[in-house]
């Protein structure tokens, strides 16, 4: 199986140790990663502030830099959601018949991470031991737009040593919804003074989720609070391995 890292214009800029740790995992499990440089931004930004043309030549840049890959993964519930909902949209809105199709025949090879592991991989046990408390965030576009489920979950369950604890009111927004936080500061504050509220209830030592930019929102938070809570993405536990034998 041929297999891709998008890594995302995020992650990439800010949180490059999330693509390190997707790779480590899959190489763990005997598999080989490429990363294709020419990949750049999905478009999102684009999509939703209403510049839905001014996203195209992205649509047509992520087809033509994936077309080969039998599977495209990416640590990002957020930017697999707008590959698999939104470049469709935008190819048949202002693309043309062979971008339509292009597109047609890559969404289904495009998975977020978690997902890639359990449903296509059908693994849940990827050797990772983690002997801290952990709390799960579903961030938005894990929960209500990829419909992700469990699946996260199942994951950590499997990582050995583990303290899996329960974030209280965990299926509320944290806030940021990308320009959101930007647009309605206020309210978006209120909503992530709640969140880190049921974080710090929690009692974890470590909070994790399937995208960085609410993990961003939230530890910025935590952070300003004087909490020691640290934010990790979902990928950087699977990939850890702390006191094993290497």
């Amino acid at each position: 199986m041929r297999i891709a890292l998008f890594i995302t214009c995020f992650n990439d800029t800010m949180f490059p140790g999330t693509g390190r740790a997707v790779v480590t995992v899959l190489e763990r499990l005997g598999h080989s990663v490429d990363f294709p440089m020419e990949q750049t931004c999905c478009g999102q930004m684009h999509f939703n502030t209403g510049y839905r043309p001014d996203a195209l030549p992205l649509v047509t840049r992520f087809a033509r830099t994936f077309a080969d890959y039998d599977a495209i993964v990416t640590p990002s519930a957020s930017c697999a959601g707008m590959v698999r909902e939104n470049h469709p949209v935008l190819a048949e809105q202002h693309g043309s018949a062979s971008l339509v199709q292009q597109v047609t025949e890559l969404v289904p090879r495009v998975h977020e991470f978690t997902e890639f592991l359990t449903d296509v991989l059908g693994v849940t046990d990827v050797g990772a031991r983690f002997p801290h408390r952990v709390a799960y965030h579903p961030t938005c576009h894990s929960l209500r737009g990829l419909r992700l489920g469990d699946r996260p979950l199942q994951l950590l369950r499997a990582v050995k040593d583990i303290d899996l604890v329960d974030l209280p009111a965990a299926d509320s927004c944290c806030g940021f919804g990308g320009t959101f936080a930007v647009k309605n500061a206020d309210t978006s504050a209120e909503m992530l003074a709640d969140k880190n509220a049921a974080v710090l209830d929690s009692g974890a030592e470590v909070l994790c989720a399937a995208d960085n930019s609410c993990l961003m929102h939230i530890g910025g938070g935590l952070s300003r609070q004087g909490s020691t809570v640290r934010t990790m993405h979902i990928a950087e536990i699977l990939a850890a391995t702390e006191g094993k034998n290497r």
